[in-house]
């Protein structure tokens, strides 16, 4: 962070050479003349893990558990890169050879071109996958449970040219699949892990993520209409799985539902048999009544919420992230609901 600032807040592949590769001598000359701004920048750390673990522990005194989430990849422009760049597929002036992203999709018709570089897994297999491991060591210091994402990646990998425009002509390329999650269990004792395991899912997957008996997921939304995926329905939860109305990546359940096709519609409403106004704790009551070990909603399900609170649209880079709720928002009427609803379904910390 001092060097981005004192080179205009550049990424450090703009960098002169000497801090793009890290040269010791001149990184020992920056410690040495810019001392107080680092540890500034450490302060600044210090300060939020002391809020957060603060918050961490009011969370549990009150029953409550945190799921964390780990990207599977790094930004480019990351701490991590720069400071390890042997572990990603990089050429010699430090740009990446292939990038990452998923192919065409429910969400985007030319797949989703992320840009992440790529680990070389080789060279993490070589160091037992220790830099994963502190990652995941780290998380758990921070939250209980954690979702991991992109959890097709670690079988295989989408990997696109880097100078491509779409995701379009990319190729699957083998992942570290049994080796990695071999090397974390011994490290960690534990796999702490449920998988994001939506999108282009291969027998080789599901596999992958029943040898170490972690919970998928299921999303209610992709269970109606044409292209709808029964699986995605909550009479055909299996237990071991973690359901949502809808993720980031989705619409607001309302908002989804007013934007759909006159057939969704009636297949949504004919399956809930509720109010259409309602529609949304409608999905929320269906997948609580489920027999999936944990139900999930965004917040904005739970407030009724349409489009105009969209948390995220995949393949778009701009106008995410930016919805905020008013504490006023949570009324004690959805309180009442919300502890109805667990009770109802032995989702309470009592039933527990």
């Amino acid at each position: 962070m001092v060097i981005r600032e004192n080179f205009k807040q550049s990424s450090w592949m703009h960098w002169p050479t000497k801090y793009r590769f890290r040269d010791k001598n001149t990184l020992a000359e920056l410690c040495e003349k810019h001392n107080h701004d680092i540890n500034y920048q450490k302060f600044i750390q210090f300060v939020f893990f002391t809020q957060w673990n603060n918050l961490h522990r009011y969370a549990l005194d009150k029953g409550i558990h945190i799921i964390g989430d780990i990207p599977i990849f790094m930004g480019y422009d990351s701490a991590d890169v720069w400071s390890h760049p042997h572990l990603f597929q990089l050429d010699d002036k430090l740009i990446p050879n292939v990038v990452a992203g998923v192919p065409p999709d429910y969400f985007s018709s030319d797949g989703q071109l992320w840009g992440n570089p790529i680990y070389d897994w080789e060279e993490h297999k070589q160091n037992n996958f220790s830099w994963w491991i502190d990652r995941v060591k780290f998380m758990r210091q921070m939250v209980e449970v954690i979702r991991l994402d992109h959890f097709r990646g670690f079988s295989a990998t989408w990997e696109i040219p880097r100078d491509s425009q779409t995701a379009r002509n990319g190729k699957w390329v083998e992942g570290p699949a049994y080796d990695f999650f071999d090397a974390i269990k011994n490290g960690l004792n534990d796999l702490p892990f449920f998988a994001e395991d939506l999108g282009v899912i291969t027998p080789d997957v599901l596999e992958l993520r029943d040898h170490y008996k972690m919970s998928g997921m299921r999303i209610m939304q992709f269970g109606f209409g044409e292209s709808g995926n029964s699986e995605n329905l909550p009479e055909n939860f299996p237990i071991n799985c973690v359901a949502y109305t809808g993720t980031h990546d989705n619409p607001p359940t309302r908002g989804w539902f007013n934007a759909s096709s006159d057939m969704l519609r009636e297949s949504c409403s004919q399956y809930l048999r509720g109010n259409e106004d309602e529609i949304a704790h409608l999905m929320i009551q269906a997948i609580w009544k489920s027999p999936a070990v944990y139900s999930i909603a965004p917040m904005q399900d739970f407030l009724n919420l349409g489009n105009d609170a969209r948390m995220n649209t995949p393949s778009v880079p701009q106008g995410n992230w930016a919805w905020r709720m008013s504490p006023k928002s949570i009324t004690p009427e959805l309180i009442e609901w919300i502890k109805d609803i667990n009770s109802e379904n032995n989702r309470s910390l009592n039933e527990i």
